[in-house]
């Protein structure tokens, strides 16, 4: 089982190479330090959930991960920055055009590298659609939508683009419940059968409580736990 909790006075990389590797970093905006001498790793086909309060630092390491922050101390190792790995993310800004429908938002993702044809394509959208519930509303545009629908398509949108790894920042926060565990149940799916690496970002500790994973739990900045999700 994995219960280690990472030390930060021991910056051994794990022997399976990680996705994201944390070695002693520290972030600071100004004078706020949003992370502090962070250790930590993940590991391909893990699920890791990123829980701590408004403020904890959630945001800052998954930003990290996506290439949009660097550190101001320490250093961060990313996977995809010398390999092929993909990453996607959904963020809190979506980034959907807002003039364009739902299903025209969730083509961006076609690639003829990954689909063996546009109909292949179109297959998948349409069993994600009616997974997430989003189905009836694919000819909406994404301006007359709500904020939980736009997070579907959002998800939907990242999941075809079938990446190596999905960082996902309380992207339930739109959702009621039993929306929020559907998505996860789809998400749990990509991870069991195809090795989708997960790192999501929740202030939901019942989700967190229901499904196999590792936790980070953030404070301040610190990193004061890091195991599994069952001994928080």
């Amino acid at each position: 089982m994995y219960t280690q909790r990472y030390a930060t006075s021991s910056p051994a990389v794990p022997k399976v190479r990680p996705v994201f590797h944390f070695d002693q970093v520290t972030v600071d905006f100004g004078k706020l330090k949003a992370l502090r001498s962070v250790q930590l790793s993940v590991l391909p086909k893990d699920i890791l959930f990123v829980t701590g309060a408004s403020g904890a630092g959630k945001s800052t390491l998954l930003n990290m991960m996506a290439g949009l922050v660097e550190p101001t101390s320490g250093k961060i190792q990313r996977l995809q920055d010398d390999s092929r790995f993909f990453v996607a993310s959904v963020f809190q800004d979506l980034r959907l055009w807002n003039e364009k429908t739902c299903e025209q938002n969730m083509w961006v993702s076609y690639d003829a590298r990954l689909y063996d044809s546009r109909e292949q394509f179109h297959k998948e959208l349409l069993e994600l659609s009616r997974v997430l519930g989003i189905y009836d509303h694919l000819g909406t545009k994404i301006e007359q939508c709500n904020g939980g629908l736009k997070s579907k398509v959002a998800m939907v949108r990242a999941l075809l683009a079938k990446p190596d790894a999905l960082l996902a920042d309380e992207p339930t926060s739109a959702l009621d419940r039993d929306a929020s565990f559907r998505l996860f149940e789809l998400l749990n799916h990509y991870n069991q059968r195809k090795g989708l690496t997960i790192v999501w970002a929740t202030h939901n500790r019942e989700m967190v409580k229901q499904f196999p994973g590792k936790v980070a739990h953030l404070d301040a900045g610190r990193l004061m736990y890091a195991g599994q999700a069952c001994f928080i």
